[in-house]
């Protein structure tokens, strides 16, 4: 009798142990079939997320044919410039080097572009780079892109500031010949907002991480001071 209750308790024993294995089974499954789903759905929404942002940007005149930058010249090396209105750095390199850059186009050498990317939002309360990119492209509509950049740069605001007020964001355009009525309507409608995004955007896609950035013919230049951007500038056009 015993014997027949042992062989009976070992049975149910693994019945139990099977029943547990296959619900087990199933909470994998199912747990592994959420996962994908979540990953599909997340991989189909930032599809159709950027596909919206890259169809709706207004591009500003001037801009290249991808709607990156703005460009400037038409000689035959390329030099992209991908600058952020409230970087240091990016100051000091306009200070030292916008010059060489401007003359590089009056020799018909280069056809520059520049890139105003919003990368340091983090570093404003009020999203100036953003802001200030958004302005220059109404500068840029304005055909005053290069003054008002170079203006920009000289009145930066300091990092982990308010960063300059609309205000005086169109202030500074009538102050290199922008017109106010055109020029501040633009900029208070925020006109170039989603062109500033896509800048941004394909500036990341093209793998640039920092400010300043500076490519020739695709090439980064390490360290490009006036020197090293002529250099590279006359070895391209060879």
């Amino acid at each position: 009798m015993s014997s027949r209750k042992g062989k009976r308790d070992s049975a149910r024993v693994v019945r139990e142990q099977l029943a547990r294995e296959r619900r087990r089974r199933r909470t994998i499954w199912v747990s592994a079939t959420a996962v994908v789903v979540l990953v599909i759905a997340g991989v189909v929404g930032w599809v159709v997320w950027s596909n919206q942002r890259s169809d709706t940007f207004t591009t500003p005149p001037g801009a290249n044919a991808a709607g990156t930058g703005i460009v400037t010249g038409g000689g035959p090396v390329t030099v992209d410039v991908y600058e952020d209105f409230l970087c240091p750095v990016c100051k000091q390199f306009e200070q030292a080097t916008g010059t060489t850059l401007e003359q590089l186009v009056a020799d018909n050498k280069a056809t520059v572009v520049y890139h105003p990317v919003a990368f340091l939002n983090r570093f404003s309360t009020t999203e100036y780079s953003s802001r200030s990119s958004a302005a220059s492209g109404c500068a840029a509509a304005g055909g005053k892109f290069r003054e008002y950049a170079k203006a920009l740069f000289d009145r930066q605001p300091p990092e982990g500031s308010a960063g300059l007020p609309d205000d005086q964001l169109i202030d500074i355009g009538t102050g290199v010949g922008l017109d106010r009525g055109s020029f501040g309507g633009c900029v208070k409608d925020g006109t170039y907002k989603t062109w500033t995004e896509h800048v941004t955007d394909e500036a990341g896609r093209s793998k640039v991480t920092g400010t300043p950035t500076v490519m020739v013919n695709g090439q980064p230049l390490t360290s490009p001071t006036p020197e090293s951007l002529t250099a590279a500038v006359a070895a391209a056009g060879k």
